[in-house]
């Protein structure tokens, strides 16, 4: 069995060096190597004659369908979006802090310098907030803020919720009102 394995290690180490001979003939052994890949390559559908196909068909059913689907979609939000008793958009944030004078002195100040434009006094405990505008983009938001940062240069647009004008709120009845304290 030891000699079976002294035979076998021989005709490895054997084979091993016969191939590791390097070859004489260099890179002309392979100047002339040719391999074909197109069985293996993707094959992409002529979009020309497709285009032209979609072309010829009648593409006016097709965009009326989407049309009145697309109606449905955006009729659908809308009402959905009038339930909802708030909105999100930006305001532009004058004054924010825990001093009443100071915001009040603020607003007093705002009125002298602009005196087009109305801002709103909110308080959320413990402090006071000092907001122009109710507007449903950023970018609309940025012609107040420009005019007031140059006499406030603290202020700065921010995120808000605002209640809707049209929405009301659903009367509570008597029947409603049976579980609540």
């Amino acid at each position: 069995m030891r000699a079976f394995w002294v035979v076998g290690l021989i005709a490895i180490i054997a084979t091993g060096c016969k191939s590791s001979k390097s070859g004489t003939n260099g890179a002309a052994t392979y100047a002339s190597y040719q391999e074909n890949l197109t069985a293996s390559l993707p094959v992409y559908p002529d979009y020309e004659a497709e285009l032209a196909k979609q072309n010829t068909s009648n593409t006016e059913s097709s965009v009326k369908t989407v049309d009145s689907d697309l109606d449905q979609v955006i009729t659908g939000l809308y009402e959905k979006n009038l339930e909802e008793p708030y909105f999100n958009g930006y305001s532009v944030l004058i004054y924010s802090g825990i001093d009443r004078t100071k915001a009040f002195e603020t607003q007093e100040e705002l009125a002298e310098n602009f005196p087009d434009i109305k801002a709103e006094m909110q308080y959320q405990e413990p402090r006071y907030l000092l907001k122009v505008g109710k507007f449903n983009y950023k970018i609309e938001a940025q012609k107040s803020f420009s005019l007031i940062k140059s006499q406030f240069p603290t202020a700065r647009i921010i995120q808000d919720r605002f209640q809707r004008k049209e929405y009301e709120a659903p009367e509570i009845l008597d029947s409603n009102v049976e579980g609540q304290n």
